[in-house]
């Protein structure tokens, strides 16, 4: 099988704005980041995009991890003392470091998103915005592997800064 090496260039289309100022600290899922007020400041040739997306309670953020160092393959996820393969954890130094949140939509006002539940950085690259349907992204889990019993650590886990450059 030939593998295709073609370099995938993606833009910005706005900055996320949160109280996070470093990895250090900063919830590693929304979960653990409830009520935690953010916001999107979208590059304004993009605002044309957002029209409708007022009527979702939830949206996806794609984002780049812009403060992240590469990281090796096997790592020591925040909630457990074991090691794991990067693709059996959600930690942000990944081959390509990009990041997923699912965030509660409070309002939008010309190009800015006003955001809750943010475990975000201030200053993080925006790559993509999705809403969020519950239809589509709802699955329920039979198993969720070396989670299992360390889920119960989620609301004290905070970034301790091992994946920072």
């Amino acid at each position: 099988m030939k593998r295709a090496m073609n370099e995938i260039i993606y833009k910005p289309i706005g900055i996320i704005h949160s109280p996070h100022k470093q990895p250090k600290g900063t919830p590693i899922q929304t979960e653990s980041g409830k009520n935690i007020e953010g916001m999107i400041e979208l590059f304004p040739e993009y605002t044309d995009g957002l029209k409708d997306l007022d009527g979702f309670s939830h949206i996806i953020l794609l984002y780049h991890f812009h403060l992240i160092k590469n990281g090796p393959l096997i790592v020591k996820p925040f909630m457990d003392d074991q090691e794991h393969g990067i693709f059996a954890i959600r930690g942000p130094a990944r081959p390509n470091p990009i990041g997923m949140s699912i965030t509660r939509l409070i309002k939008i006002e010309d190009n800015t998103l006003f955001i809750m539940d943010i475990d975000i950085i201030d200053g993080t690259p925006l790559l993509d915005i999705k809403p969020y349907v519950p239809a589509f992204d709802v699955k329920v889990a039979e198993k969720i592997g070396w989670l299992q019993n360390n889920q119960h650590k989620l609301d004290r886990s905070r970034d301790d800064g091992r994946f920072a450059r």
